[in-house]
């Protein structure tokens, strides 16, 4: 028989203020997305001020596709089930555009072509960011008690250096002596007294590197890949040739209109009827304008969907593709399989090429007309929705602050394989100055400093005003090499930075 108190004893007790959480309260996890949108409110929040609310929300949202028709296939049935479906050429939204252009030709001619880019206050934010985390990084690591002077900021470099440096510092060998007749104020605390013997003082070894941090890499070293300044030479004319591919067919639907495509079908051919993609991927092979009879390389081809867009140009007589791994190209010969007709016997090894190599090592240097060079990025939109492959994992931290690094190494390989007058479009789907402008920057300093070459940017402001109906650009102001789809729920492209670059020397 039960005791009384011992009943008592089973009653629940209520948690006292400030006790240990309820048993049935969780805290929420971290995951690899939450990360990320953590590391892109401190980051495009400090950048972008209020407009990044809308392009936050933009890209939580499920992004909008365009529609590629495959010539290979049942073309024009292909078209008549698209604009059934009430979908829209984007080659019609362009000649309406066009023809509205030619009103204003004048007054629109006279301002883009006197018109200067001016900077943008991104420079000055992302300073601004840059002594913030570098605090944040010093907190971490220093004391904050009023013994210990924290420094203006980390020093990285490898003890190696430091070593050298003090092997050729002449003046290091009578530092004791020096010492002593030059700074008298000895800090008592570190006065070693005789009765405990002086043994210890030549067994000694001063710290000079903390053990595990050899490969550690601070997160504000990321943006420092950002620079401005222009030390080498540097031309920016607007892109004057522009002609819409007669026989390319992207179909979108209107800005405000989120309506879903219909999954592709197989054509009498065998091949699928059509292609859907991000509506921003569409333009950089666009305005790459590939031409027949020009030898053209897609230095980063996978997963194909900018490959397949330049052979449905009909334009090319051959497309060289690379990518870095097999699992990529393996993808990439997937997505020609299902969309090129008579693949093995026309297409494979004679007119589509593979190649397997880092993009940094390809060394066929003065052999291409034009590059398509989509590097890989943070991938913004990715990130926010997928666990699987995702760059914020913690144990990817060095591979995602050294990022800008590997894209300016493979950009301006690019521009040693361009022969001079040809161009390549760079381009990536991030927000990121850092890996865009600052990449750019970055590129042709190298490639100037090391080997001569100077370039021009191909100002596209002019062609983009014929998609303003489409998408949702960035404002010009705001950068300096390129042009940007941003995020805009409406029209939910992107995002994708695009600058194009034409080699001059």
């Amino acid at each position: 028989m039960l005791k009384v108190r011992n009943i008592c004893m089973l009653q629940p007790r209520r948690w006292r203020s400030g006790s240990k959480k309820r048993w049935n309260l969780l805290q929420h996890k971290k995951n690899n997305c939450d990360r990320a949108l953590d590391s892109f409110d401190d980051f495009y929040g400090s950048v972008y001020g209020g407009r990044w609310k809308n392009m936050r929300a933009a890209l939580l949202t499920e992004h909008k596709y365009v529609a590629m028709v495959n010539n290979f296939g049942d073309t024009e049935q292909t078209c008549s089930m698209l604009e059934m479906d009430g979908a829209i050429n984007i080659k019609s939204l362009i000649q309406l555009a066009q023809e509205r252009q030619e009103e204003n030709a004048t007054n629109s001619s006279q301002f883009l072509g006197e018109e200067k880019r001016a900077h943008y206050d991104i420079d000055d934010k992302l300073d601004a960011l840059l002594r913030k985390q570098q605090e944040r990084e010093v907190a971490a690591i220093y004391p904050t008690d009023d013994n210990h002077v924290q420094p203006q900021q980390l020093n990285y470099e490898r003890s190696q250096q430091k070593e050298e440096n003090l092997d050729t510092d002449s003046s290091y060998e009578p530092s004791l002596t020096r010492a002593l007749e030059e700074d008298v104020q000895l800090d008592a605390s570190r006065l070693v007294d005789p009765q405990f013997g002086t043994g210890g003082l030549y067994e000694y070894m001063p710290a000079n590197t903390i053990k595990g941090m050899e490969d550690w890499v601070a997160e504000s070293e990321h943006y420092k890949y950002y620079q401005t300044s222009a030390d080498f030479p540097l031309a920016i004319e607007p892109e004057q040739n522009f002609k819409y591919p007669e026989h390319l067919a992207i179909y979108t639907y209107e800005m405000g209109n989120c309506s879903d495509f219909k999954p592709p079908r197989q054509c009498l051919t065998g091949v699928l009827s059509h292609f859907l993609m991000d509506g921003a991927s569409v333009l950089p092979p666009l305005f790459l304008q590939v031409q027949p009879g020009e030898r053209v390389l897609d230095a980063c081809a996978a997963p194909g969907g900018k490959s397949l867009l330049m052979l449905q140009t009909l334009h090319l007589d051959q497309l060289i593709c690379n990518d870095v791994q097999e699992s990529r190209l393996n993808k990439l010969r997937h997505v020609m399989q299902e969309y090129l007709f008579d693949y093995k016997q026309r297409w494979a090894g004679q007119r589509l090429i593979f190649s397997q190599s880092d993009a940094r090592n390809l060394d066929e240097f003065d052999s291409y007309d034009k590059i398509l060079v989509d590097v890989p990025c943070t991938t913004d939109r990715h990130v926010l929705m997928h666990q699987d492959n995702n760059i914020f994992k913690p144990t990817r931290i060095n591979e995602r602050l050294r990022i800008p690094e590997l894209q300016a190494g493979i950009l301006a390989n690019c521009l040693r394989l361009l022969k001079p007058g040809g161009s390549l479009v760079y381009s990536t789907c991030s927000l990121s100055p850092v890996q865009n402008d600052g990449v750019v920057h970055m590129a042709l300093q190298k490639v100037f400093t090391e080997h001569g070459i100077t370039a021009t940017i191909k100002d596209l402001s002019q062609q983009t005003a014929l998609l303003g109906d489409i998408y949702k650009f960035e404002q010009p102001k705001g950068l300096k090499y390129g042009q940007m789809v941003i995020p805009y729920l409406p029209a939910n492209f992107g995002p994708m930075y695009f600058s194009k670059i034409t080699r001059n020397t």
